[in-house]
This record gives structure tokens, sequence and C-alpha cells, in this order.
């Protein structure tokens, strides 16, 4: 009747039934062990009762019926949401509103739906333009900018239902691409350019962004624009004349606007860009060419060439605009030959006077060309090889597009007269003037009457020194097709395929081959078309705009050295060659750096000026000046084999004011030349002394030399006085030193005498004669008392000092001291003597060896019987 036990069936279930009452049959359900809802939320099983049986073992136990029962296991909420990935990454186009940029996930470990779910997401991270819904979307909420910002890193938390946050924010980034925009990519738009630093790269890293466009080729133009360099382009500022010289060009081209100097004083008045010899023509300014400079008659054979700079004329109804004309000077009107421009075409004017036949010819030449009023320089070369005339422009042949027939023009003894700039009109008007002026610019207008010029020459003439190049042609690739313009200033490049373009792009450089370029900048262009596959609109690419800074080159300087004062006697002046100028002469080029101090216990770590050993570059003329009066060409004069010219590129010319070479060559070339440049005196007794001036320039006078002076003395027999011998003998030591540094060396600068400093030192040296007269006659008595001392023979009457590169100093004590050496001694000791002096001259100049020569003795002797003593002596 009592109720003994509950039997739970059922594997392992983690619950028991205990018995409370056995009378009124109570019991406890109850866990054995603690139980995990996330292990399993709910459990069912099977209980029935026993009675207490007939005995202890219960084998006679009645039961009950099976009753069942289900228990749920209440979740706690123990666990914290956990992201799935530890970042997010995503990338968006800027300007755009996104729905969803990406979802950001989390999970909780909970078991019930309370607990497990995540209710909701939040952006932890402050002041972002992002927002997250429950579902973890990420917007944005105002359109990004690449410009302003590239990437958002914002951290993104979870929530559960029961509110419970994640441990571990994630982090999301967010990456801001700028909108696609077809064109070039990874380009500088500055290029930096140092002198000799021959071919560099333009664009190393560029490529071509197309936005996957479907493109079937590309057309690419690069343009280097230096129409405001110079004339078009980085060229030699030489003058004219040594340019045709430099191209080989047939002599005799007669330059019609030169430098103002004068000899050449008609361009003086004339607006002018002096760096580059341009001449710059408003509208108001002509010249006149002085007669004789150009001859009257031009045969049937001549030559013009001029570079031009023109835009459209100025005004409603365009006028003439002369480059060049050749008009009568008084009475009447009439031009006879003439370059001008009108309406953007070329004429040019050739009227024939009458001779036999009088019939009509060809008398205007009309060419119509864009670059006439382009306003950039163009080069043109007007052949005439009468009735045929042809226009070069740029090196491109172009036939006149109209001739014009005319009479001849009736003889007439009016004089003519040539100008440059406008037309001389003599006649029609009440007083002569000039008229139809030209606007524009010019430069290197020359005529060479009686020749035509090759095309080789002129395309020398007009070569231009920088421009575009491509590093290793050979590598470029199949399907590149690439055309240069004459000037490489332009280059074109075609291909159907992306990455070989951009290869071919990268290989494009700039180069300058001046040694000093025009510093400043050039300007490139590159534009792009794109063709694309089946479609009439395409992508436009947008062009490229850069510059390339081309350095100012380390300036050099040059100098002049050598011997600038000796003296010669006036047979030499007289002699049929004359006395060499210049024996010595040095040109010597140097540049100086600045270099950057590393030495860490100079607070002021300034830059250091580095002084850089002998610079070779070229000159372009050497003028030896008479300084003060000019040469009487009655009795002097300056003279030079013009043997000493050939084989190098020199021409000189001469006058009385002095002595010009010129021409673009070493300064080696220009020693030598200069070295054998003699001065011719027969009419000596006029003169006693002469000066004169060397200077040389490089680049037209861009750079110039100092100015070296050179006084020449001639000594007149009849004045031959002791202090015409004590001054010449000044002199000497500096003769020896100016010679003394080997040819390779960079020369120093040579020592030279002030007239100041020379006057002290003939004081000096005249005090001194005193003494040393005193102990020649002392020393005299004394040798003839012991009458040791040998005769030698008479060699020469008189002794030509200049002849040597050697001063002999005699001790006057010496042979006092030791009178009874033999005669063999004394030989001996004379040759030990001039070794030692050769040695000294041989060695650098110290100040001890300056005091010695400035001490030296110099014995002046008087008369046959003291000559020989001297003679015997040396």
């Amino acid at each position: 009747g009592e109720i003994c036990a509950f039997k739970i069936h059922g594997q392992e279930m983690p619950f028991e039934a205990v018995v409370l009452n056995k009378t009124s049959g109570e019991g406890r359900l109850r866990a054995k062990s603690p139980i995990d809802c996330e292990l399993q939320k709910e459990y069912t099983f099977i209980i029935q009762a026993y009675d207490c049986g007939s005995g202890p073992g219960g084998t006679n136990w009645k039961k009950s019926h099976k009753a069942v029962v289900h228990i749920q296991v209440k979740d706690v909420n123990e666990f914290s949401p956990a992201f799935k990935e530890s970042v997010y990454k995503a990338s968006v186009t800027e300007g755009k509103i996104y729905d969803s940029i990406l979802q950001v996930e989390a999970t909780d470990e909970d078991c019930s739906p309370q607990y497990s779910q995540i209710c909701n997401y939040e952006i932890a991270t402050t002041d972002v333009p992002f927002a997250i819904d429950r579902n973890g979307n990420i917007r944005n909420t105002e359109k990004l900018s690449y410009d302003k910002q590239h990437q958002y890193e914002i951290m993104v938390t979870a929530f559960d239902c029961g509110q419970k946050h994640a441990t571990k924010d994630v982090l999301v980034r967010v990456n801001v691409k700028p909108v696609c925009k077809p064109g070039w990519q990874d380009w500088n738009k500055r290029i930096e350019y140092r002198p000799g630093s021959g071919s560099i790269p333009l664009f190393p890293s560029i490529h071509l962004e197309t936005c996957d466009g479907p493109v079937s080729s590309i057309h690419t133009t690069i343009e280097l624009q230096t129409n405001y360099i110079g004339k078009g382009c980085d060229r030699e500022t030489y003058s004219e004349k040594s340019l045709q010289k430099l191209c080989g060009a047939s002599s005799g081209a007669i330059d019609l606007l030169p430098s103002p100097s004068t000899t050449t004083n008609w361009t003086a008045g004339l607006l002018m860009d002096s760096n580059d010899m341009i001449f710059k023509f408003d509208g108001k300014q002509g010249a006149k060419i002085p007669d004789g400079i150009v001859p009257k008659n031009l045969t049937d054979q001549f030559t013009i060439t001029l570079w031009m700079k023109h835009g459209p004329s100025p005004g409603l109804r365009a006028e003439k605009e002369t480059i060049l004309c050749n008009s009568d000077k008084t009475e009447m009107n009439r031009h006879h030959y003439a370059l001008y421009v009108h309406n953007c075409r070329l004429v040019f004017l050739l009227r024939k006077d009458f001779d036999q036949a009088d019939t009509f010819r060809p008398a205007e030449f009309h060419w119509k060309l864009d670059q006439i009023c382009d306003r950039e320089w163009h080069y043109y070369v007007v052949n005439v090889e009468f009735p045929v005339v042809t226009l070069y422009m740029d090196g491109t042949t172009y036939e006149p597009y109209l001739v014009t027939n005319d009479w001849p023009i009736h003889p007439s003894h009016i004089a003519m007269q040539l100008t440059v700039g406008a037309c001389w009109q003599g006649g029609e008007v009440t007083k002569p003037r000039f008229a139809q002026y030209f606007h524009g610019s010019l430069a290197s207008l020359t005529i060479r009457p009686g020749k035509i010029e090759s095309q080789k020459v002129i395309s020398c003439l007009q070569a231009c020194k920088e421009g575009l190049d491509i590093n290793s042609l050979e590598s470029l690739g199949q399907g590149i097709k690439y055309h240069f313009n004459p000037s490489q200033s332009v280059l074109v490049m075609e291909g159907d395929d992306i990455e070989n373009i951009n290869q071919a792009l990268r290989k494009v450089s700039y180069i300058n081959s001046r040694q000093f370029p025009t510093a400043g900048v050039r300007r490139l262009k590159v534009s792009s078309k794109v063709q694309c596959f089946g479609e009439d609109v395409c992508i436009s690419i947008p062009d490229i705009n850069a510059y390339v800074m081309v350095f100012q080159a380390n300036e050099p300087k040059i100098t002049i050295t050598g011997m600038d004062h000796f003296a010669r006697p006036a047979a030499q002046f007289e002699s049929e060659r004359g006395v060499i100028l210049l024996p010595d002469i040095r040109i010597v080029s140097t540049v100086t750096k600045m270099e950057h101090s590393v030495d860490l216990r100079e607070h002021d770590r300034a830059n250091k000026q580095v002084v850089v050993e002998e610079m070779l570059h070229t000159l372009d003329f050497c003028d030896v000046l008479v300084i003060g009066a000019e040469l009487d060409p009655e009795q002097e004069c300056l003279e030079l084999d013009h043997g000493e010219l050939q084989g190098k590129h020199l021409d000189a010319t001469n006058s009385t004011a002095g002595y010009s070479i010129y021409g673009v060559d070493s300064m080696f070339s220009y020693e030598q030349v200069l070295r054998q440049l003699r001065y011719r005196n027969w009419g000596t007794s006029a003169t006693s002394d002469r000066k004169f001036r060397v200077k040389c320039s490089e680049l037209n006078g861009r750079y110039t030399s100092n100015e070296f002076n050179l006084e020449v003395n001639i000594l007149h027999s009849s004045n031959s006085n002791f202090m015409d011998h004590v001054n010449h003998m000044i002199f000497q030591p500096q003769f020896l030193q100016s010679v003394q540094h080997p040819e390779g060396s960079v020369s120093a600068v040579h020592s030279s005498v002030v007239p100041s400093m020379a006057t002290i030192v003939i004081i000096i040296c005249v005090s001194i004669l005193v003494l040393v007269v005193t102990l020649g006659v002392f020393r005299l008595r004394s040798a003839r008392q012991h009458g040791s001392m040998g005769h030698e023979g008479t060699k020469e009457n008189e002794m030509d000092w200049d002849d040597s590169a050697l001063t002999i100093t005699v001790n006057p004590m010496e042979k006092y001291e030791k009178p009874h050496q033999t005669e063999e001694e004394s030989e001996e000791e004379d040759i030990d003597d001039e070794e030692e002096d050769t040695t000294s001259a041989e060695s650098d100049d110290s100040e001890e060896e300056e005091e010695e020569e400035e001490e030296e003795e110099v014995i002046v002797q008087k008369g046959d019987r003291q000559n020989a003593t001297r003679q015997e002596q040396l």
C-alpha cells in the first residue's frame, strides 16, 4: 500500500526521481548534474511508480502505468554576439549614394531565440558618413569624394535580443575610388633637365586608363613647344658668318643684320634681343644698308636666307610689309628687287634692267603658306637661278603658285638704296622716307651674290639643338607606327594595343645637345585620339600639359694669360717677319660649381665654391685691338700667314684698328693662330711703344674673356743707354715665368709688372748699380794683379737678350773670391750655373725665388772693353 520508488526509463537521463512520502506517494524529480540549454533544450522520458512489493529485491514489485515527462530547459543569456569576419572591406566609387555597400554578420551561441538572435547593429565610430540597418547592411549617407578622403575605417558592434553587445567590435574599411576618367595616369607635370644630361625620358611611368572601353586603336601626338625660345628652338647663338663656316656654306654671304659695332652700325637703331641676335620690327623702323656692302648688280644666281616670325598683318587693309628692298634713292620710286609679305603671302620681286631683248620676263614670285602668319619662327631660303626661283621653308621646297611677268626697267643713273624692315621711297613724295614697314621679328638675314645654297647646307643652318628623341627604337614593338617632323619637335605615334602605346610613350625623351643651353621652360603637349569597336561616340582622352625645366649651365670663365710686356730692338720690328706678339698666349676656361659642405664642425654649413679645372669648349672670335692711335698703314701693320688658318674653321679680318679672328673652333686652335700673329713696324723712329688688347668670346658675346693687355717697347740703338738695358732686364724674369708652365697643365694667372712697380724696381736697380760698378772696378783690378784669368774668344758683338728663355744671373763676387781657379774649372762652373738656372726656371714660383729675382744684380757695361768683359763672364 506504499510507494517505494520512482523509476525513469531512458538512456542516461540527467534526472532522478526521489520518494518524499511513501504513504501519500509524493515524489520529486530533480537534475543529477547542471543542465545546459546550449547542449540540449528539451528532454522527454517515461516514469513509473513502484510499490514496496514482497521482498527487498523488488522482484515482485508492482508498477504503475507509464507517465510521459516533457522537460524544457529555460535559457540564460550567457553568450555575447561575435562577428563572423575579423575585418570587412569594401570599395565604392566617389559621387554615388549606395543602398548597401556591404553587410556585416554576427552570431550568438545562446540557445533561445530571444538571446541567440541579433536584434541590432550599431556604428561605434562617430562623425562618419555611413549608417547601418538591423540586418548589418552599411550604406553611405552622403556622396563620397576621393580628393577629400581615399579610405574610411569604421568600427561596428552588434546586440542580441537580450541587449547584450558584442565583446569585440569589428573593423570595416571602405575605400573610395575616383570616378573612372579615361586619360593618361602617373605622369609628372614638371620634368627637370640639367645641361649635359643627354637624353632623359619625359614620362617613365605613364599609362592610359580607358575604363574598360572597347579600344581598337590609339593615335598620340607629342609636341615640344619652343616657339618662344630664341628662333623657335634652342639653336647655337653664333654669328651668321660663323654658322655659315660651320655648315660648310660657300663663302661670300653678306650679313644684312649683324650685331651693331663700329663697322656695322646700321643696325644700331633697331630693337634687338641681344642674346639671340633677333631684331624686332614694330612697324616704325627700317635700316639702310650702306653702299658697298652688297654689289649693285646681282647676277642671275644669288641666295637670300632669313629667320622670320610674323603674324597676321594689322589693320583692315593689309599693306605690303617689306623684309628686304632695293629701290631708287632719289627722284623715282622703282623697286629693283624686294622680298615682302602681303596678305600672308611671301612675294619676291626681281626687276631686270634692259639689255638686248625687250621682252616680258618673270618679275614677281608668290608663295601662299599658312606658316607666314602663324607667329612662329621659320627658316626661309630664296634660291634665285633666273628665271627659276625656289623657296625653302624649314628645309622643304616650295614652288611659287603665281609668277607675274613684267617689262624690264629702263636704265638710269639713279643710285639705289638697299633697306631692311621697310622700303625707301625716294620719289613721288615731297621728302624721301621709309614706307611699307614690316611687323614681326627677323634674324640672320643674308644675301649671297653669285651662288645658290645646297639642300644639305640649308638643313644644317636651321638645325635645332633640342628636340624629342626615342630611346631604343628597336624595342618600340611591332604594332607602333611613329613619325617625327623635320625639327624633331613633334612626334606622332599610332598603335592598336594599349600596353604597346604605354611602353612606347615611356621611351619618349627630351634631348638638348648644346653645351650652354638657353635656360627656361619648354612646354609639352600630348594629345590623343581613341577609336573604339563598333561605336560612333568613343572615349575622350584629355590632353597632357607638362613642361621641361632646363636649368642654367655653369657659366665658363674664359681667362687669357701670357707675357704682357716685352721689349725688342728696332731692327727686329723692321725685319720682313716682324715680331711675334703673343708667343705664349694661353686661353683657359674654368667653371665654378657650388658644393655643399659636409663638415659638421662648420656651424653655418655654407656652400663651398669649388673651381673645377679646365673646361673644354669652342670660341667664336678673338679680337686683337690696338689701344691708342690706330695703326699707320704707311709704316706698321699686323700680319698673319693665312696658311695658319687652313684646316681650321677660322677666318680673319685685318684693319688699322686691329686683327679679328672668327669662326667656331677650339680654344687650342685659337691659341695656335694667335701665337703666329706678328707686328711689323718699318718706321720705328716715330714709335717707341705700342699697346694691344686681346679679347675672346663664346656664343657671339654671351660669354667673354678678360681683357688681356700687352705693351710692346721698341728699343732704339741710338738711345741704348743703361736705363734701356735695365728696363729690358727687369722684364726678363716675367718672360721666364710665363713660359715655365707645362703645356698640358692649367695655366695660372701669370705675374705681371704694373708700371708703378716697374718704376720702384728701376730705382732699386739704379741704387744697386752704383754698388755693382764699384765692385766691378775693384774686381777688375784684382784680376789684373793676379793674372790668372784666361780670355775666351769673342763670340758676338751684341747680346740678343730676347732670344733666350733663360736669365743667367752672374754674381760679381764669385770670381773675386776664387781668383786662382783654372780656365777649365771656370767653364765647368758656367755649365753648372746654366743647369741650375734651367731647373729653377722650370720649378714652381715660390716666394723666395721671387725675392731672389727682385734682388738680381745686373751688370751693365759701356764700350767695347766692357762688352768683351761681360761676354767673358757669361
